[in-house]
């Protein structure tokens, strides 16, 4: 019989945020090395990438996109002595589009997704990718963002070495209501 390995996609376009999910998503590869990964790159078919700007998309183009991630994945991977499947996908188009596509091409167990958080006009101008992956999407999605919480001193927690105590099943509660209604006999339900 014939396992299926679990799918992973990320998406990803050179971001933070991108960067954050698939910081994430490898990771995540990597502590479960049975899954495969797929890095996807959406390109934008009337102006290429920020990373590589360019007023004209082509097959070319998307193959030197797809070598910079597959570098930037290997270089993520450099040291960890653990064997990640991966495959990049260089795909022209929109990318909540190429994202649902993909997913759906693949069976998708787990898509990473990175967050820029715009709110307000920003988000509908700029519309929202993560969003739309989040309702659209028929698996988990987990969406990435860089973290802003400031650092927390926790309280320490030790360990006591106390002698086993006797197990106490826990306690069972019920209320029962013991309010007694008097009215007059001749009174009607």
């Amino acid at each position: 019989m014939i396992t299926r390995k679990p799918q992973f996609i990320v998406a990803y376009d050179f971001s933070l945020p991108a960067e954050e999910a698939l910081i994430r998503a490898i990771d995540a590869a990597v502590r479960a090395p049975d899954h495969v990964l797929h890095v996807l790159v959406a390109i934008d078919p009337d102006r290429g990438l920020a990373v590589l700007p360019t007023t004209e998309v082509t097959y070319g183009y998307a193959e030197k996109i797809q070598a910079m991630v597959g570098e930037r994945i290997a270089a993520s991977l450099a040291g960890r002595n653990v064997r990640v499947d991966y495959f990049v996908h260089a795909r022209i188009g929109a990318p909540a589009d190429e994202i649902l596509m993909l997913a759906r091409e693949i069976g998708a167990d787990l898509i990473f997704v990175g967050s820029h958080g715009y709110v307000g006009l920003r988000r509908a101008l700029l519309g929202s990718v993560s969003e739309r992956v989040v309702r659209e999407a028929q698996c988990p999605v987990l969406v990435a963002r860089h973290k802003e919480y400031s650092d927390v001193d926790l309280q320490v927690v030790t360990s006591v070495d106390q002698p086993h105590r006797r197990y106490v099943p826990p306690h069972r509660y019920a209320y029962i209501d013991h309010r007694v209604i008097t009215r007059p006999d001749d009174w009607p339900l």
